[in-house]
């Protein structure tokens, strides 16, 4: 839930600045692009603080090579994403990139959800819930890669 109160805080607040005369941010898809880099920022410090990071670790489903090396790479993807989603000319880039790996990594949330593992001590979120908010999320880098 954290990760889509970031994206909506983050999108409100940036819009918020644009409309009180911030030029960069004087629309609504530059305020997305803010708002879902604030998602990133957050999920990827996540892939390397404690205990969050042990928990993603056991979402990496069973038979992948290293699972500790898979989730510091997304982190260190998630984190690029979002300092390119700031950049008008990588953003679109780079929502198309963080869009992607959002899909490839559904299944380790697939897989945790089945499995019922829990992250930072809290059952990891039900599957169909998740599904639903991977929609959003895809759809905010969608909108930012695709729109005007």
């Amino acid at each position: 839930m954290a990760p889509l109160i970031a994206l909506i805080v983050g999108t409100a607040l940036a819009r918020l600045a644009g409309m009180a005369g911030v030029d960069a941010l004087d629309g609504w898809l530059p305020a997305l692009r803010v708002g879902l880099a604030l998602m990133f920022v957050l999920t990827g410090v996540a892939h390397f603080t404690e205990p969050r990071r042990r928990g993603l670790i056991a979402m990496v489903p069973p038979g992948l090579p290293r699972p500790d090396l898979l989730v510091a790479a997304t982190g260190v993807l998630e984190l690029a994403g979002a300092a390119a989603l700031l950049v008008p000319t990588t953003a679109r880039w780079a929502a198309a990139g963080l869009g992607l790996l959002m899909l490839a990594m559904f299944p380790a949330n697939v897989s945790a959800a089945r499995r019922r593992l829990t992250l930072a001590g809290r059952p990891v979120t039900p599957l169909w819930p998740r599904t639903a908010l991977q929609i959003v999320f895809v759809a905010a880098a969608a909108a930012i890669s695709f729109g005007p």
